[in-house]
């Protein structure tokens, strides 16, 4: 995961944003890792007061996944409480990964 310049706000994501961070996971419908991401990233913003967990379908969003620069599913982004992307990761994640990234993103 590395740190990115972009900003995704709730007019982009169709969603609002977490108080203290959001969890954006960017998924396709026949993607398995998708569906533990799902999981893990539920789980993590149960966890975590302030944290929303927001999932986009890539397919209906294509021009959202260009903009972004998607490959594949899943992608995950971790965003602070403005909607700056502290973290960008492909695959499924690990949760302890995601908790060490919410780190940084609620500082």
């Amino acid at each position: 995961m590395g740190p990115a310049a972009e900003r995704l706000g709730a007019d982009v994501l169709g969603a609002e944003l977490g108080t203290r961070a959001t969890l954006v996971q960017v998924s396709s419908a026949f993607c398995q890792p998708c569906r533990a991401t799902r999981r893990v990233l539920g789980e993590v913003a149960d966890m975590v007061g302030g944290v929303a967990h927001v999932e986009i379908d890539a397919e209906s969003r294509l021009d959202l996944v260009r903009s972004l620069e998607i490959l594949g599913t899943p992608t995950v982004f971790v965003l602070d409480a403005s909607g700056r992307v502290v973290r960008r990761a492909q695959g499924q994640p690990r949760k302890a990964d995601v908790i060490a990234a919410l780190g940084e993103a609620v500082l």
